[in-house]
């Protein structure tokens, strides 16, 4: 009978128990995935949390993960000691631990790429942050084929011990996904997670190492004492948090008037003046859609309610109607409430919701609903499909209307001719107008209307917004179904807008926005 194949182990390296290697594998998964998660929150104030960035964090997060086990099986096969693999885990910790102190004053000189809307900046700076993250999650992408070789004593064992091991890496990595996602950035915040991810990571490479290095578990952990401070310096800065959802932050201008971001912060989301209810910006432009029904309106649903522009313009403008303002984030609301105006409208309900389960749950409905939930600079695709707006059809009253705030460029209407065509696939007619270089508003109507009664019905708007009755009736156009509806299955709002923005660029064209005349 042949004789067993084993494996084998410097002389002067102690042999290390499997229970510790289980509890460095499971750690090293752990830390994996917290500092998956971390690197988005990191990112998220500067290149948003769009599908695209989470392809890009999650495809580079892979490749480091492939180099590491690579490279973490063929450095065991040369040097098989414990010790080796305790440093290795130990880099990774220090390396994670570093990360949030050098990361931010590296992302701050990205804003000025995103300033110059230079697309080569943007581009260039969001790898080089992604850059951050290469090293430590090679280094623990090491760990896990690294454990299997110190463990294996024989290989006739090989599947089990492969087996148990990469299972305990990754249950390793769904604790961390959820500890990291649910409980613990929302609660402490981002650079305390990864400090805490740090600190476990150093235990577990020091039951490695033994003595001393213990120690530095203790030290690594002191840094969650050190303050997070400031997130997103930015001049006139009032307010800013990481909500589960993204990085809000509101602005005070040298006006006096506040605006709210999220995430990059490249558009505005909600703005704020301490005179007027008017903006000048794209909130007001839903001001002109209660006169266009034959009826008063006196429900009103907001999918997007940010801040609560729309519904503080509303309650002075229009005090009868009812308003529900559907809001996914709570920060966000929060923000609303004590900065930007939420609550001088008695007759507004925020609900905390994402748009679309919302609707398909809710048995009310609406003379109006209202669609300006955006997280820049997309739409999210399931708020702009056959599905959902067949779905919104059925929430209206008979008569209602749904207004969308569509984004635009100029020259380019791809992504306004594939909401309309999809729109048209639910809605019997539809018309647009676009007031700004950026913005479009799309009017769906259950029942079909002239122009000429659309024409006349706006001229029924208060005062405050008499300027813009001009311009809507100059401006209005039908929409006509050009593509193929848009639908859950295939929805490439992301493509068209990126390339709708990357082709205006190149164009030599700047992303900033003219005012509508109303503006305070």
């Amino acid at each position: 009978m042949a004789e067993a194949v084993t494996t084998t182990r410097a002389l002067d390296e102690p042999a290390v128990s499997r229970t510790r290697l289980g509890i460095v594998v499971f750690t090293g998964g752990a830390g994996t995935l917290a500092t998956e998660i971390a690197a988005s929150r990191l990112l998220a104030p500067y290149f948003g949390s769009s599908t695209i960035v989470w392809a890009n964090i999650i495809g580079l997060i892979l490749v480091y993960l492939s180099l590491g086990y690579w490279l973490g099986g063929k450095v065991a096969d040369r040097r098989p000691y414990p010790r080796l693999l305790g440093g290795i885990v130990i880099v990774a910790a220090l390396m994670i631990a570093v990360t949030p102190f050098v990361a931010r004053p590296i992302l701050d000189l990205t804003v000025r790429g995103l300033d110059a809307v230079s697309v080569g900046a943007v581009v260039g700076s969001f790898f080089a942050a992604l850059a951050l993250f290469a090293v430590p999650v090679t280094l623990l992408g090491a760990v896990s084929p690294f454990a299997i070789r110190l463990a294996l004593s024989d290989v006739g064992e090989a599947g089990t011990v492969a087996g148990r091991l990469y299972a305990l890496s990754t249950v390793g990595s769904i604790v961390g996904t959820f500890l990291s996602a649910i409980v613990t950035s929302p609660l402490i915040g981002t650079q305390r997670t990864m400090l805490g991810a740090a600190a476990l990571l150093v235990l577990a490479g020091a039951l490695l190492l033994g003595g001393l290095w213990q120690l530095l578990t203790v030290v690594v952990a002191g840094l969650l004492l050190v303050p997070a401070g400031t997130i997103k310096a930015a001049p006139g800065l009032l307010y800013e948090a990481e909500s589960t959802y993204q990085y809000v932050q509101v602005i005070e201008r040298t006006d006096g008037s506040r605006s709210l971001k999220l995430n990059e912060g490249v558009a505005v989301h909600s703005v704020w003046h301490p005179d007027s209810v008017l903006t000048g910006g794209e909130w007001d432009m839903f001001l002109l859609v209660p006169p266009v029904l034959d009826r008063p309106v006196e429900r009103m649903l907001v999918i997007g309610n940010a801040g609560g522009t729309i519904a503080r313009a509303f309650g002075e403008l229009y005090p009868s109607v009812e308003i529900d303002g559907v809001e996914i984030d709570p920060e966000v609301s929060e923000a609303g409430r004590r900065f930007l105006g939420l609550g001088e409208n008695p007759n507004l309900r925020v609900i905390t919701a994402d748009g679309r389960p919302y609707l398909q749950l809710t048995d009310e409905r609406y003379d109006v609903i209202v669609v300006d939930a955006y997280r820049q600079p997309y739409i999210p695709f399931y708020l702009a499909t056959k599905e959902f707006f067949s779905l919104a059809r059925n929430r209206l009253t008979p008569g209602g209307v749904l207004a969308l705030n569509v984004a635009a460029v100029p020259g380019d209407e791809r992504l306004s001719e594939a909401i309309g065509s999809t729109v048209l696939a639910a809605f019997p007619q539809a018309w647009r107008w676009k007031p700004l270089r950026f913005n479009e508003l799309v009017l769906a109507f259950q029942r079909p209307l002239t122009r000429t009664e659309l024409t006349e019905r706006v001229e029924r708007v208060p005062d405050a917004v008499s300027s813009l009755v001009p311009l809507f009736q100059s401006g209005l156009e039908q929409v006509v179904a050009t593509t193929d509806p848009l639908t859950d299955d295939h929805a490439p709002v992301e493509w068209l807008t990126d390339r709708m923005i990357i082709e205006h660029i190149a164009r030599g064209g700047e992303l900033d926005e003219a005012l509508l005349p109303t503006a305070p």
